[in-house]
Order: C-alpha cells, then structure tokens, then sequence
C-alpha cells in the first residue's frame, strides 16, 4: 500500500513538474529579453523587412512541424498510435519548452508525461519515448557536425575551440554515426536498461531519425538567415556550417537558446564595425521568432486543453453524483 501510495505521489509530482517547466521556459525567456527596452526591441523589428520576417516565421512554422515529427518516429518505435493533433500538440508544447528552459530530456519529457499519460501510454513507453527522440537528436547532430564542418570557414572554428578539440568533435560524430547506423542495421537483441527494454530501431528508422532531425536544424537556420541577410551578404553555405556548430554547441552546454554562443560565431562572420548593433538586431528577432512565439502560442494552447479538461471532469463528476 505504502509503495502504491509513494508512487501516485511521484507520477503526480511529475505530471505537474511539466507546468514548473512551462513557467521556467517563460522566465528564461523573459529574462533574455529583459535587458533590452521595448524601444530597442521595435527599432529591431520595424528595420528588418517585412518579407524577411514572414520568411523567418514560416521557416520556424515548419522547424517546429520537424520537431513534433520527433514524437511521431518515437510513437512508432514503441508501437503505439495516437491521432495525429495529440503528437503535434505533445511535440510542439515539449520542445517550445525545453527549447526556452534548457534541459530538454527533463523539462520536455514532463510535459510529454502530463499528456501522454493521459492519453493512456504507459510510463516505461513514455521513457522509450522520450529516450528514442533524445537519440534522433544525438545522431541528426553526428551527421550536421560533420557538414558543418566541411562547410563553416576555418576562422570561425578555431574561434570556437582548438583545432584538436575540432577533429576530436568530427571522429566522435563520424564513429558514433557509423556505430549507431550499424548497430540498427546488425544488432537486433533489446537492451534492458533498469527493466527497461529498448529494442534497436532498425535501418529505415535511423535513417529517418537522422532525416527528421537535420530538417528540425535546417529550418531554424532558416529562421536566422531570413533575417541576418537583410543586414550582410553571407553565403548559405558559409552561415549553415557556422549554425550548426552553434546550434549544437548551444544545446550541450544547456544554455537557454544558446545565449552567448551565437555570439561568438556569428561575431566573427559580420565586419568588426558593425558587430554590436548588427548581432544586436539579428539575435533579439531570431529569439522572439523561434523562441519567444511559440512559447506563448503553446501556453495558449495548454491552458485551453487543461481549462477544456477541467471543465470535462467537472461535468463527469456532477452526473455521477446524481
């Protein structure tokens, strides 16, 4: 009775741990913001151009459809179907969260588990769940460490590290891609994990692991060139390579948005004479576009469904009662 008791407890805790996380995101991103006045943040909306910024949003639209995809692949790993609004509904509110707050296997995988569970998915699912995306991300950055590699200037690298620690990155990426693509292809025994048992994925699931996650990179680069190259004339090809090695640096060192990262990258790519005021307005829009919005938009929505929920229950309640 005790144990049961410990672990109604413990599932409510982390139901509503997904709530704490919500609000965590929001004040992350608040205080990113915060130290610029509501002046500087329209000065740096009205100068950028309104196509551009249409751009940017559409191109965070469809990075966050490639995100919710995550929960899709993983529904399919554990065997379960779910409609389709319920994966993009869990999808887009865990990574809009775990995107602002840090994190993102603790503070997305707590909202996933306040939804999924109501949805009738057990636990140790929701941790194969959870898990598996952790990897599509892992191995959709093996594949972009190396094309970033090969694509971003010499001079932006060895600003981010020593060039040792650079081909220690690019020989981790390469063999743990090579060992992960193989491993799906050969090893067919599950791996039991604290009574945990994870099958192996298989080929065509690693490949799209590795599709859907370079796509999810691939659009909120998109998000950021649609406005950097209002203010500089940069090559694709030279920014995605340097996006990449950001983006990646950024999400390891659980830094919210990868707040000082860009900085660094993207200081060494603009001339000296317009560093400051350029990043300035590249990095307040990029966040208010891929962070901010849908943090606010996946509040919105969260607080309809629990509201929507609450209102379900309470009419339940009042005919059983009768």
């Amino acid at each position: 009775m005790q144990n049961r008791s410990k672990k109604r407890i413990f599932k409510k805790i982390l139901s509503w741990s997904g709530l704490f996380f919500f609000a965590l995101a929001a004040f992350m991103i608040y205080n990113q913001l915060s130290k610029y006045s509501l002046k500087e943040i329209k000065d740096a909306i009205v100068d950028v151009p309104a196509k551009n910024i249409t751009y940017a949003c559409i191109a965070s639209f469809f990075g966050y459809v490639a995100l919710s995809s995550y929960d899709f692949l993983a529904l399919k790993y554990v065997r379960r179907k779910l409609a389709a609004w319920k994966w993009i509904f869990a999808g887009f509110l865990g990574f809009a969260v775990s995107n602002n707050a840090g994190h993102a296997i603790i503070s997305g995988g707590a909202i996933r588990y306040r939804l999924y569970t109501r949805w009738r998915i057990n636990a140790s699912d929701i941790v194969k769940m959870v898990t598996f995306s952790g990897f599509t991300y892992l191995v959709a950055c093996f594949f972009l460490v190396l094309l970033g590699f090969v694509c971003s200037p010499d001079h932006v690298l060895t600003a981010i590290s020593s060039p040792w620690l650079n081909w220690t990155l690019v020989l981790v990426s390469a063999g743990g891609l090579l060992f992960y693509i193989l491993g799906s292809t050969y090893y067919k025994k599950p791996i039991i994990i604290k009574d945990i048992e994870f099958d192996t994925p298989g080929f065509k699931m690693a490949v799209a692991q590795v599709i859907i996650g370079s796509l999810d990179i691939l659009m909120a680069s998109l998000v950021l060139y649609s406005v950097l190259e209002h203010y500089i004339d940069i090559p694709f090809v030279t920014f995605i390579g340097a996006f990449i090695i950001a983006q990646i640096l950024g999400v390891y060192s659980q830094v919210p948005g990868g707040l000082g990262v860009f900085e660094i990258v993207f200081a060494k790519l603009l001339p000296d004479d317009q560093n400051q005021a350029t990043l300035f307005a590249i990095l307040i829009l990029y966040r208010i576009i891929y962070y901010l919005l849908p943090l606010i938009i996946s509040g919105i929505a969260l607080l309809a469904y629990e509201f929507k929920l609450a209102g379900r229950f309470s009419v339940i309640k009042k005919s059983k009662n009768k």
